[in-house]
């Protein structure tokens, strides 16, 4: 397993599945629009030698794996600024939703980005040459890194068109995240239906007043 990884994103999710990548053992850079973000700053403080923050651009460049943790209304813009040569030939994991929070709350999914697309695809398309996985983004960014939140069987999703590339991430969330119930649903459009389940998820962060809970699939 790749032991260099980016964290492209300053925000909870980035925090989150940064410092726990660090525990495991890995090195990891944080991204952001300036290689100064206070942020990523205050990230590399609490993480350590094995924490360190740059650009976009020289997190892509430094991660032989690239956690696209941003929010996905801007994925597509931070991405390009990471740059497609510097993603060439790399696993880009997907964890962002196409949310529109233009409205207030609840957020409804970007119209472009939904139904008969998602940003899973539309990562995949814009950057041909990566490799993209989406996983773990039908949850709270606690329970990504620890499962045992919530109690008894429950699964997380992945998608991706490369075998490899879902394999070794598989791998990772096997080994560094304890998860034990991964659900394949193939090729990268099954991101259509992780992503379209965040409306469902929103609905019941409200009803339980706590994010901790997941879904299980029952057969």
């Amino acid at each position: 397993m790749s032991k260099r990884i980016a964290i492209l994103g300053t925000g909870v999710v980035g925090n989150t599945i940064g410092s726990k990548l660090i525990q495991c053992g890995y090195e990891v850079k944080m991204g952001a629009r300036t290689a100064n973000n206070e942020k990523a700053a205050a990230w590399v403080k609490t993480n350590g030698d094995s924490a360190s923050q740059g650009t976009f651009a020289e997190a892509a460049a430094f991660g032989e794996i690239i956690f696209n943790c941003t929010k996905g209304d801007i994925s597509i813009d931070a991405l390009t600024l990471a740059g497609a040569k510097n993603m060439e030939g790399k696993i880009i994991v997907d964890l962002a939703n196409p949310l529109d929070f233009s409205k207030g709350m609840p957020p409804s999914l970007i119209p472009s980005l939904s139904n008969t697309n998602s940003l899973g695809e539309e990562i995949q398309k814009t950057f041909p040459a990566s490799k993209v996985v989406k996983t773990l983004n039908t949850m709270s960014c606690n329970l990504m890194v620890n499962p045992l939140l919530v109690p008894d069987d429950h699964d997380v999703f992945i998608c991706g068109n490369d075998e490899g590339a879902k394999a070794s991430i598989k791998q990772l969330l096997t080994k560094d995240f304890n998860w034990e119930t991964i659900v394949d649903l193939g090729d990268i459009t099954g991101a259509r239906g992780t992503e379209m389940l965040l409306p469902v998820w929103l609905r019941l962060w409200g009803v339980h007043k706590s994010p901790n809970f997941n879904f299980s699939i029952v057969h």
